[in-house]
């Protein structure tokens, strides 16, 4: 994994060649995914995957999707004047695929082009004009609650100046090394504005009115809480290398600032996890989101991709007082009837369950032109300012912007209280193979999280967590698991921090409760100069970003090229 970038762009052009299967298996190893490449590299050379086309009788496109699921496969792509979708499938099931009840055709080999221009956001699922009607993010819009007055903090790898953010976006310091020229805050990568998108874009065209936002959203692109401000973390290199020591940081400056200088940061996104396995009640990171949360902003933590090994939940995810995010499916359709919970989300072990499960798979956000991504997978694309990408990394950025609309509704309401409703509201969601699972795995609902917000505020719904607290006292190398960035001489690991200072757990804590760990431009005691990690070719990050894929739109505009039967 610890190849140059140089070495990666061969790869893409060799595996760009091959099965959409192959692609995947680059993208987990581009964007540092911790577990099961080893599988998904051998499954993609012994079994490749095909595209279909499926047609299905009326009414059956639930059950036979659930089904495709089963088989390994994905159906991608509803084509409803067809009664059917296209789907990628091991080879070796495409006969299988033929035998399921409700099958009318199969056709394998089918290409798709997809036409940008007919791209419509009411018939694809995973538009975020589909994703904000589906957690009832439209129904406050209409109530004239958008999360303004609301900072949302963004800890990931930077924010692309786009117009669809405005003037609504504040950078914090810029602590990733190697900024290739590029200005601060700038995201070279292509995560961070994809996560910054969904919680609160907005097409400039877009007025944040009440009457006429949820129509605009369907034409134009509308994030969930697009009146709210995001305050850019930018932690991640152009590679999207990062080390647990720089996301301590970004949030210790989170927490020392959420309320100076006109901020007002209620919200803290964390795209992010490691496969960290030390006891929360010791791990710095958890001891980081904990102190976040205690100053009373409300920290949305991904749950993780699984692929990990273990059935832990990512660290800091896997610590009970946060907000833990898995993501669901779609299973293709615009209702929630047969919404599943995503076959690459975390479910964690019956110690701790993600939360709330929030949309996760294919979601359409906004695209970083010429960040990574988007030179790796121009597949990804859709026209010149979208692009789609899996994972409970977009899952927990649809429900930081649900938080800040929650927030603005209620201003006082505290993180245990915003926890306390939003898991006591929606619906519990089954695995794609019918499983229920005995603990959380509740659907993100805005409707019904207003509706608890009251009995959570007379306490007739208790909110207070009692968990014990984490320390902060174990090693800083436990909270990196097996993610460790190096170079071409070297590997970042043990008790020390990325400025290159010993690692003084006890000292960092007390310094980050009292909120000192920061003075001007140094953290910890050290002065921060980022601009001193230039031409360094760190590795292995940690995004949690599995599955960003090029291999099939969910677009019901979709064309296929061959015969039809």
């Amino acid at each position: 994994m610890r190849q140059t970038v140089a070495r990666f762009a061969g790869a893409m052009r060799r595996w760009g060649r091959q099965s959409p299967l192959a692609l995947l298996v680059l993208v987990v190893v581009l964007i540092g995914f911790q577990g099961g490449v080893a599988g998904l590299a051998e499954a993609g050379a012994a079994v490749p995957m095909t595209q279909i086309l499926v047609r299905v009788a009326p009414g059956t496109q639930a059950s036979v999707a659930q089904q495709l699921h089963a088989l390994g496969g994905d159906p991608h792509a509803p084509l409803k004047v067809l009664d059917g979708f296209l789907a990628t499938v091991p080879s070796d099931k495409v006969a299988a695929a033929q035998t399921i009840p409700g099958v009318i055709s199969v056709v394998s080999g089918i290409d798709v082009a997809f036409d940008p221009a007919m791209y419509n956001p009411e018939q694809v699922s995973s538009s975020m004009y589909q994703v904000a009607k589906s957690i009832h993010a439209d129904e406050a819009w209409s109530n004239g609650y958008t999360g303004a007055g609301v900072d949302v903090a963004l800890i990931d790898s930077g924010v692309a100046p786009l117009p669809q953010f405005h003037d609504r976006v504040v950078n914090g310091p810029d602590l990733s090394f190697g900024s290739g020229g590029a200005a601060p805050g700038v995201d070279q990568f292509g995560h961070g504005t994809h996560m910054a998108g969904i919680i609160a874009g907005r097409d400039p065209s877009v007025p944040l009115d009440p009457r006429t936002l949820g129509e605009n959203a369907k034409r134009q692109f509308v994030g969930v809480a697009p009146g709210a401000r995001i305050v850019n973390m930018k932690v991640a290199a152009p590679d999207g290398a990062v080390d647990v020591s720089q996301v301590i940081a970004a949030i210790d400056w989170v927490v020392e600032h959420h309320d100076s200088d006109g901020l007002n940061i209620r919200v803290l996104n964390l795209s992010f996890g490691t496969d960290g396995i030390q006891d929360y009640q010791r791990d710095p990171l958890t001891f980081a989101v904990e102190n976040a949360w205690a100053h009373g902003i409300v920290v949305v933590v991904s749950a993780g991709n699984s692929g990990y090994g273990s059935p832990m939940l990512n660290d800091p995810a896997y610590d009970p007082r946060v907000l833990a995010v898995g993501a669901s499916d779609s299973n293709g359709t615009v209702g929630q009837a047969d919404d599943f919970i995503a076959d690459f989300s975390s479910r964690g072990d019956v110690s701790r369950r993600p939360d709330v499960l929030a949309p996760g798979r294919s979601i359409v956000s906004l695209r970083a032109p010429g960040s990574l991504i988007d030179q790796a997978f121009p597949g990804g694309r859709v026209g010149d300012t979208l692009f789609r990408g899996s994972g409970t990394s977009q899952a927990a950025a649809v429900t930081s912007g649900a938080a800040a609309l929650l927030l603005q509704q209620y201003p006082t309401m505290t993180p245990d209280q915003v926890k306390a409703a939003l898991v006591n509201s929606g619906f519990r969601l089954r695995t794609a193979a019918g499983q229920v699972l005995e603990s959380g795995m509740k659907s993100l609902d805005l409707h019904g999280a207003r509706d608890k917000a009251k009995d959570v505020s007379t306490g007739k719904i208790p909110s207070a967590q009692s968990f014990p607290p984490a320390t902060g006292l174990g090693t800083l190398e436990g909270a990196r698991g097996s993610a460790h960035i190096s170079d071409s001489d070297s590997v970042l690991s043990g008790e020390v921090d990325i400025t290159g200072a010993p690692w003084d757990g006890r000292t960092w804590r007390d310094a980050a409760w009292e909120g000192r760990t920061w003075r001007d431009d140094s953290w910890n005691g050290r002065t921060w100069r980022s601009e001193g990690w230039e031409g360094r070719t760190w590795r292995d990050s940690s995004w949690d970003g599995r599955t960003w894929r090029d291999n099939g739109w969910m677009a019901a505009e979709f064309v296929p090229v061959g015969p039809l039967s």
